[in-house]
């Protein structure tokens, strides 16, 4: 049986190298700028067809082992020793906060507690159960934007990177954060190919 050596990372929140988050506040800035509703959406649903098409490409057995993949721009160190299952439980979380902060933007409440992303971090011990859920979550993303009229809301919630966002700005965060975890569910697949 395989031993499983856990690397030196850093903790959990411990956010991006201040350039790299300079760069990152600069461009996600553009993109909610120049970006549009339909747009975010589009891309939140082209990254979660790929993310499927690239958990059609995992063997079920495999999708719980962890594997250690170089950093990615966008993500944390503390998130580099995942599974696919870690990762989709991680999106999970992170979309059924989004759809509730989005919900609760529109309706004019900002969220008491403080976002931490130290706090969205998955547990290792995972089953296949994981994968419903995960869609469920993208299910509720997509369904709770498209309840709300109006995404410009005068109510903002701080994000841990980016400062207050009002529900655009959540909306196009739940986009670019997919991107961020499809690529990184890539690395993970890619990695386990060559054990």
């Amino acid at each position: 049986m395989e031993t499983l050596i856990k690397p030196s990372l850093a903790a959990p929140g411990a956010g991006l190298p201040a350039p790299e988050l300079w760069i990152a506040r600069g461009l996600f800035a553009l993109k909610r700028r120049f970006g549009s509703r339909e747009a975010f959406t589009a891309r939140f649903l082209r990254e979660r067809v790929a993310i499927r098409e690239i958990l059609a490409q995992c063997p079920p057995d495999r999708r719980g082992e962890q594997v250690l993949i170089p950093r990615l721009r966008g993500l944390e160190d503390s998130s580099r020793f995942w599974s696919v299952w870690m990762t989709l439980e991680h999106l999970c979380i992170t979309n059924t906060v989004f759809a509730m902060v989005i919900k609760s933007l529109a309706h004019g409440k900002v969220p008491a507690k403080k976002a931490s992303t130290a706090d969205v971090k998955p547990r290792a011990d995972l089953s296949g159960d994981v994968e419903a859920n995960y869609e469920s979550s993208c299910d509720a993303v997509f369904s709770t934007v498209a309840a709300i009229a109006e995404l410009r809301t005068v109510a903002k919630y701080a994000h841990p990177w980016f400062g207050p966002l009002d529900a655009a700005g959540w909306h196009a965060l739940t986009a670019t954060h997919m991107a961020i975890h499809r690529a990184q569910i890539a690395r993970i697949v890619a990695g386990l190919s060559i054990r």
